[in-house]
């Protein structure tokens, strides 16, 4: 059901005055926030993009209407919930492969491509904006962000995504969220307690995670480069914990535990090292690597982006976005470049 976007009349300001640069002026230090939001509902950056143009349109034809009853902010979201809820309706929800089903247990087997699944997309980091100025937001900003649970969301109805969100984002009380989506109380909390408990059983819990500032990340993540780049498979291995996943979308296979990680390495390092570099990014508020591989002239083409998630024991999860070039765009990388460029890319 949609939710009325305003409520009529010309509100306390008028119509006169309220131009284009003033609405660009009050409503452009949101966009990244909006951008973070829509991103989190959909599970798609570009998909994101897209409806973040849209809200940004449809709030302008109806700005002079806008009567302040509730913040600007509150109004934005307010449309953007709207807009996100009618995409979903005609679209299927992004996964990861290892949402899709079972293990794969033969690593030598060549991997098969599945276009046609809407794979979930990684946010660049330098796409979200800065982080809050209190600490404890920062934390939960990073937590709630994380590519784990932007999946997990991903198998949430609708309502409950845009509810739990809401909640998070806006730190809603339930009689507005209720006011937003056009709810009762009671079904909010229903949906609030559901969604809450679908997230605990799907992702993994924040404590698990290796905060950006923890002792030996950047340590951790040099080995991982280092050896990557010389194919050295059992160094790579050793970094891995012992129940780790790898995965390669868009490729359906994915891969767990370290016997299996190690075989798929294995098989994937058949070309002799030197031939790959990784260059340092992030997303979704994790580390992050962009790999390229050596042509026979010397340059190095963009082959996928690689999201790492760190425990405390090792690297957890390893996803690899491949075949996506205007994904490596959105990372700021290039899809070409010399042995000497991609040196100036190191931090």
């Amino acid at each position: 059901m949609a939710v009325a976007e305003h409520r009529g009349g010309g509100g306390q300001y008028g119509e006169s005055g309220r131009d284009r640069d003033e609405f660009a002026r009050l409503s452009e230090p949101f966009r990244h926030e909006l951008l973070v939001y829509c991103y989190r509902m959909l599970g798609s950056v570009h998909d994101a993009e897209d409806l973040v143009q849209e809200v940004y349109l449809r709030a302008w034809r109806s700005y002079a209407q806008f009567e302040a009853r509730a913040s600007l902010r509150t109004w934005l979201y307010r449309i953007a919930t709207n807009t996100c809820l009618n995409a979903l309706q005609h679209s299927s929800r992004r996964v990861l492969p290892s949402g899709l089903g079972h293990a794969s247990d033969a690593p030598e087997v060549p991997s098969t491509f599945s276009a046609e699944v809407p794979w979930l997309e990684p946010l660049p980091d330098r796409m979200i904006g800065t982080l809050p100025d209190d600490p404890a937001a920062v934390v939960a900003f990073r937590a709630g962000i994380r590519l784990a649970l932007i999946a997990a969301l991903q198998h949430l109805p609708g309502r409950q995504r845009a509810v739990l969100l809401l909640r998070e984002t806006l730190s809603m009380s339930t009689a507005q969220i209720a006011e937003q989506l056009g709810m009762t109380a009671a079904a909010v909390n229903s949906s609030l307690q559901r969604a809450r408990a679908r997230l605990d059983a799907l992702a993994p819990a924040s404590e698990e995670i290796a905060e950006p500032d923890d002792p030996g990340r950047r340590a951790l993540l040099d080995r991982y480069a280092k050896a990557f780049e010389s194919a050295d498979v059992d160094a790579l291995t050793r970094l891995f914990t012992e129940d780790a996943v790898v995965e390669m979308p868009p490729a359906p296979q994915w891969f767990t535990g370290h016997a299996m990680v190690a075989r798929f390495f294995a098989y994937r390092f058949t070309k002799r090292p030197g031939r790959i570099r990784l260059v340092p990014t992030s997303a979704n508020r994790q580390p992050a690597f962009a790999s390229y591989r050596r042509l026979d002239d010397g340059t190095f083409e963009a082959q996928h982006v690689q999201v790492l998630t760190l425990s405390e024991s090792g690297i957890s999860h390893a996803t690899a976005f491949t075949e996506n070039k205007r994904l490596i765009r959105l990372f700021g990388m290039p899809l070409t470049a010399t042995a000497e460029e991609l040196d100036r890319l190191q931090p």
